[in-house]
């Protein structure tokens, strides 16, 4: 993010005093350091997504194009990758193992590519693929957002499972804020649901609508680049970036519009608003959003027990500031933030190992692991 002129950091500061009364103004650091980092595997650029096959068997995503199965801590790369287009923020995304992995070896990932664009362009698209060792076999398009564009940012995307056999997955409004997210015939901005087959479920809630994307799942989003299953509740919870300021955390729900860019507690990144509206009929709210903006990226809870004090605490990855955010929430409200691995480098991904563990993927270092003292 540029540094702003004076004018926009006054407008900005007075922005955030009037909107941010609700949530935690600050972001403590720890009280103790009761863990340690190992780097498990490193020379991974930027290591966007990752998965677990065991606790000692996993895949990452490089954003350049590159699929690693790190085995024991050494990397392979594995190939059968679909062609990418690389450009901005996209490239190789997200990856996730099919819940029925462990039988059919199914793969799923997100990247962008230009299919039906020549030189037009890309836009995020859904894979399947069978991993057969260090090769991927059968892949297998199930859904290419449209239109391309050359633009380079807000490309999505995460991919998680409910326990009723729907994926879900995420793309970003890819620059086109006017048009993408509150316009159901049109890509960008949403949050997907399909079968794992790649089909789409009959009750989605815009299916057999007339110039709908039946894929839709909820819409008025900016770029979603964290979404995981809370443990307990099942509920689908996602974040987003916003502008300058308004990063969200919302819990996705059927068929709703979570307001972009209508309602918005950013602004532009010049300091001029967006909107004055931050609340509209029928626009839901964020669960928490942050102000300034700390450029969220991965997302996951700890459920193991194995960090003390942790149990059922969120973890999201900062970008801009280069931490990983710890935040404790009781009654789906946030009544703590704490800095966990400060100053730890670009923090793209978090997720919870088979064992409890959480690994975290730091880009220009690779992917680390938090140990218990």
């Amino acid at each position: 993010m540029k540094e702003l002129p004076l004018f926009s950091l006054l407008f900005f500061s007075a922005f955030y005093v009037g909107c941010a009364q609700d949530n935690p103004p600050f972001i403590e650091n720890p009280s103790e350091i009761d863990y340690t980092v190992e780097t498990i595997v490193d020379g991974i650029d930027i290591p966007w997504g990752l998965d677990f096959i065991t606790e000692n068997d996993f895949l990452v995503t490089e954003k350049s194009g590159i699929l690693y199965r790190v085995l024991n801590g050494e990397k392979t790369a594995v190939s059968g990758i679909p062609d990418l287009y690389v450009r901005g923020q996209g490239g190789l995304l997200d990856i996730a193992l099919h819940p029925e992995f462990k039988s059919n070896s199914v793969i799923y990932i997100t990247l962008s590519t230009n299919i039906g664009g020549d030189d037009k362009g890309g836009n995020t698209s859904l894979y399947s693929a069978m991993l057969n060792g260090n090769k991927l076999e059968n892949t297998k398009l199930l859904y290419k957002a449209i239109p391309n564009t050359k633009k380079g940012q807000h490309w999505g995307s995460r991919i998680v499972f409910d326990d009723e056999g729907y994926l879900y997955f995420s793309v970003g409004d890819r620059g086109n804020r006017d048009v993408n997210p509150q316009d159901i015939s049109r890509d960008g901005g949403k949050i997907y649901r399909l079968n794992l087959d790649g089909s789409i479920p009959k009750d989605n809630p815009f299916h057999g609508k007339v110039n709908a994307k039946e894929a839709i799942y909820s819409y008025g989003h900016r770029n979603p680049q964290g979404m995981v299953i809370h443990p307990k509740t099942e509920d689908i919870w996602e974040h987003e970036h916003g502008p300058q300021g308004g990063d969200e955390i919302n819990i996705i729900k059927k068929g709703l519009n979570f307001g972009w860019p209508e309602i918005t507690y950013g602004i532009n990144y010049s300091g001029t608003p967006i909107t004055d509206k931050k609340t509209l009929p029928n626009m839901e709210q964020p669960l928490y959003y942050w102000v300034p903006s700390i450029g969220p990226s991965g997302m996951a809870f700890s459920t193991s027990g194995i960090y003390k004090n942790w149990t059922d605490d969120l973890f999201v990855g900062s970008l801009k500031f280069e931490y990983l955010e710890r935040l404790v929430i009781e009654n789906n409200k946030v009544i703590k933030r704490e800095k966990i691995l400060d100053k730890i480098g670009r923090v793209r991904e978090v997720v919870e190992s088979p064992d409890g563990f959480l690994y975290v993927g730091v880009e220009g270092k690779g992917i680390l692991k938090i140990i218990p003292n």
